[in-house]
């Protein structure tokens, strides 16, 4: 069986924690970040659980290797 490519840009995005959990950046976090609050800012560099069943399908299939 070939050995299958990771998608690069998914890789970047997502985590796995000790858990298992699926964990994802939050948007927003590079363009016009100037315009807004340092509490926002702050918020950014935290990441949010993924829950929905069809994204974790998804990264699955992208990074299978994650």
């Amino acid at each position: 069986m070939p050995k299958l490519k990771t998608h690069k840009a998914t890789s970047k995005r997502f985590r796995y924690t000790g858990t298992g959990k699926l964990m994802r950046t939050r948007v927003g976090k590079s363009h016009l970040r100037r315009n807004k609050p340092r509490r926002v800012k702050a918020l950014f560099d935290t990441m949010i659980e993924v829950e929905s069943i069809g994204n974790k399908k998804r990264v699955k299939r992208l990074a299978p290797y994650l």
